[in-house]
């Protein structure tokens, strides 16, 4: 793959999955290690990369008031505790297990996003606390199965944040790529801190990931539908529930 062709999938990865919540790391180690890079480089730059997106979306969605930050605060501190705990209990849980579990749960929530209508409105007033109790539960969910299969959160923080505690879909995703941003940046620290990157490579591909975060967040916030980010979701959900199943019993 030429690096055009390679920079273009990036932006188009950051396009699409900031719409829908994610940052576009679900696209961009895959592609690094099929185009040959070795994995100390396809993962850190996967996560700069999902990083720089997710900012780029969270500034759009920010100055657009789509970020619930009485939900994202607690969510993001339970889950960034809970995610050392969900890796410490891989030695005392089936893997498979888990992973095929998993695997069910996003395919029924993928078939509810696909085919249901509109999810719960919520009551007014609503209180802050069910939102502050609530992000915390839920993070501490995210938390553990992020720890124990090793993936990001964003593909459960996004259904449950509109049929747990009913924010509107724009709301949801909105609030979910806000959070992505901590563990993409604090992962990369991390990884940089044993290897240095390519720094060329990173600035350049940067731009493009930033670039396509700020169309996705900017189409999704002005042009779509509820309806229409919950489908798109839907189809990442299926992808990633074909991933589970191929770990759970390949």
């Amino acid at each position: 793959m030429t690096l055009a062709l390679l920079l273009a999938a990036i932006f188009i990865a950051s396009f699409i999955l900031t719409m829908v919540g994610l940052g576009g790391g679900l696209v961009y180690a895959p592609l690094f290690l099929l185009v040959g890079y070795p994995v100390t480089t396809a993962i850190p730059t996967s996560l700069f990369l999902n990083g720089i997106a997710a900012l780029s979306a969270a500034i759009t969605y920010f100055r657009r008031g789509l970020i619930d930050l009485t939900t994202a605060l607690p969510l993001l501190l339970a889950s960034t505790a809970a995610a050392p705990l969900g890796a410490l209990l891989i030695g005392f849980i089936d893997r498979r297990q888990v992973a095929a579990i998993m695997a069910a749960v996003l395919f029924l929530a993928a078939l509810r996003m696909l085919f249901a209508g509109e999810p719960a409105v919520r009551p007014t007033p609503w209180p802050i606390w069910l939102n502050i109790v609530g992000g915390g539960l839920i993070g501490v969910l995210v938390g553990l199965v992020g720890g124990v299969l090793g993936i990001g959160g964003g593909v459960f923080i996004v259904p449950l944040l509109i049929y747990g505690l009913r924010l509107p879909t724009k709301a949801a995703a909105a609030t979910s790529i806000f959070i992505v941003i901590f563990p993409s940046f604090s992962g990369f620290v991390a990884h940089v801190a044993l290897t240095p990157p390519d720094w060329h490579f990173i600035g350049l591909a940067a731009l493009f990931s930033f670039a396509g975060g700020q169309l996705g967040s900017r189409l999704m916030s002005a042009k779509m539908k509820g309806r229409a980010v919950r489908q798109i979701f839907a189809v990442v959900l299926l992808l990633l529930c074909a991933k589970l199943l191929q770990r759970a019993f390949l």
